[in-house]
């Protein structure tokens, strides 16, 4: 059986609605597919077993933010604001919030939240969590719009945030679940054992135990303020191999699957006992060029022949059997900000030679590196694509396979030449999917890791983020993807699906378009 859902467009309206009432204007690098498998049958009732391709980073949300974690990190903590499976802004640690003067939110607590620790949590909490954030070169791009200096405790349930100006998507950034509260006792407490050992939040799980390369493991949390989970016990199985995951769905031992591979959608829809559940997300696959890097990509001509060179649509039919459409930019349709005048790189090797010859390189001649982690069987087969892609022009691909932590951390650090990614732009707006990713403000660990700079898209990302005049932000937006495109930073790849395999005892499981999903909802049958 399949499910296929394809209303976001619908969905995103009534988003940005929501924004505008509110008085608002947010993998990854995400992702995965990469460990080892635990044993054990998943017939119990009262525990949910999930498998993953890749383990998380750290449970510390504030040093990391990658999908595989923030898949485990959204069942233990909570944020502010929730963002719905909908994309629907509704009260989540805060009960209400209004605009009390410019650029100034008040915002009212519950009253009734115990951190997994037992402590009450209070806005010294949410005051402590915010500053830290700011802080983290990880996710500052996410929460640095706010004011550290405007954040006064006003009571325990009572709360004042400011932003550095006027900043849109503000509302949309609290509910990012990195910006997830923390318990300021416990951090401090626990020290640089934080988010390895020590976990703690509000959420309606609790932190039990991480075994690295094999599983994590999460209680239900009695004490939460809403209503009780559905399962006693979630556990995360780290299974790198995308066939000995769906060997697992098929025995019955993991209940549901994240990632299925391309090639084995059609297994899961033959059989009667499982689900497959695809829906359209807000992620986009791409190729990085390193353009700090004293290689030929600092040629803007090398870049657009090395695009065109690449088959793009060939990629989405043989390694991504038909999944996702080729990009025209690096957001998609389903983003606030989209601009749909771009065309997407066509296939033309004849005028990849042409462009190759006038940036001075008619037969190619030199050697590139490429990273990719080894959590994801499509991005290694695509590596090798491009490799061969790449050949045809004289240019030599040496292809380094990572573990999924050393890649994001090379990558970070400018080590390759060209690196496979993706991102989700999980705050529905361009701001996410754009500004950590081109403003040379991001360089490195907070998303740009081409590290492209380009002073005019700097000005014109720093002033959409700066008004809430959709209409001018919008205008902002359309030329800074004009210009990414013009110099090539990225070569376009697919724009992702959340596909998911399901045992049918599974009830009340659904995608989030972020592709981080929810789990307090489910239960078996």
């Amino acid at each position: 059986m399949k499910i296929r859902k394809t209303s976001w467009a619908l969905v995103l309206l009534t988003s940005l609605m929501v924004l505008g009432a509110c008085g608002s204007g947010g993998q990854d690098p995400t992702d995965s597919s990469g460990g080892n498998v635990s044993g054990g049958a998943s017939s119990d009732p009262n525990v949910l077993v999930v498998a993953s391709g890749a383990d998380p980073v750290t449970l510390d949300i504030h040093q990391t933010n990658d999908q595989a974690t923030t898949r485990v990190a959204r069942q233990i903590y909570e944020t502010l604001i929730k963002q719905t499976n909908d994309l629907e802004l509704v009260p989540g640690l805060a009960t209400e919030w209004e605009e009390i003067e410019e650029n100034l939110y008040e915002f009212k607590l519950r009253e009734d939240v115990v951190f997994h620790n037992g402590e009450a949590m209070t806005a010294s909490d949410v005051a402590y969590t915010l500053r830290r954030a700011v802080d983290s070169p990880s996710i500052s791009h996410i929460i640095g719009s706010i004011d550290p200096d405007t954040i006064e405790v006003i009571d325990d349930h009572t709360i004042l945030i400011g932003t550095n100006g006027a900043f849109g998507p503000f509302l949309t950034h609290l509910a990012h679940p990195a910006v997830g509260i923390l318990s300021e006792k416990a951090v401090e407490e626990a020290g640089e054992d934080y988010g390895i050992s020590s976990v703690v939040g509000t959420g309606p799980f609790e932190f039990v135990e991480w075994a690295t390369g094999s599983h994590v493991t999460l209680d239900r949390f009695d004490d939460h303020w809403d209503e009780p989970a559905g399962m006693e016990r979630i556990e995360f199985r780290t299974i790198t191999d995308s066939s000995v995951r769906l060997i697992e769905l098929e025995s019955g031992t993991v209940d549901i699957v994240y990632d299925i591979a391309p090639s084995d959608n059609e297994k899961v829809e033959e059989n009667d006992e499982l689900t497959l559940l695809a829906t359209e997300n807000l992620g986009t696959e791409y190729l990085g060029f390193n353009v700090r890097n004293d290689t030929p990509l600092q040629e803007v001509g090398v870049r657009r022949a090395i695009a065109h060179a690449i088959d793009v649509e060939s990629i989405i039919r043989t390694v991504h059997m038909g999944i996702g459409t080729q990009m025209s930019g690096p957001i998609n349709e389903l983003v606030f900000g989209f601009n749909e005048n771009l065309e997407a790189t066509p296939y033309d090797v004849e005028l990849a030679k042409e462009l190759l010859a006038e940036a001075g390189y008619p037969d190619g001649g030199f050697s590139l590196s490429l990273y990719v982690g080894d959590n994801n069987q499509e991005r290694i087969r695509v590596s090798q694509v491009v490799s061969a892609a790449l050949e045809e022009l004289g240019i030599t691909v040496e292809v380094n396979q990572m573990e999924w932590g050393a890649f994001l951390d090379a990558a970070a650090a400018g080590e390759p030449d060209m690196f496979l990614l993706g991102w989700t732009t999980i705050t529905t707006d361009a701001d996410y999917g754009l500004y950590p990713l081109f403003h040379s403000s991001s360089f490195g660990e907070a998303g740009n890791r081409t590290f492209y700079h380009n002073q005019r898209v700097d000005e014109l990302l720093d002033a959409a983020r700066s008004t809430s005049d959709q209409e001018e932000r919008l205008a902002y937006y359309h030329e800074a993807q004009e210009i990414i495109n013009d110099e090539m930073p990225w070569v376009y790849l697919q724009t992702r699906e959340n596909v998911s395999g399901i045992r049918n005892w599974v009830q009340g499981f659904e995608h989030h378009p972020t592709g981080s999903y929810f789990l307090d909802t489910v239960s078996k049958n």
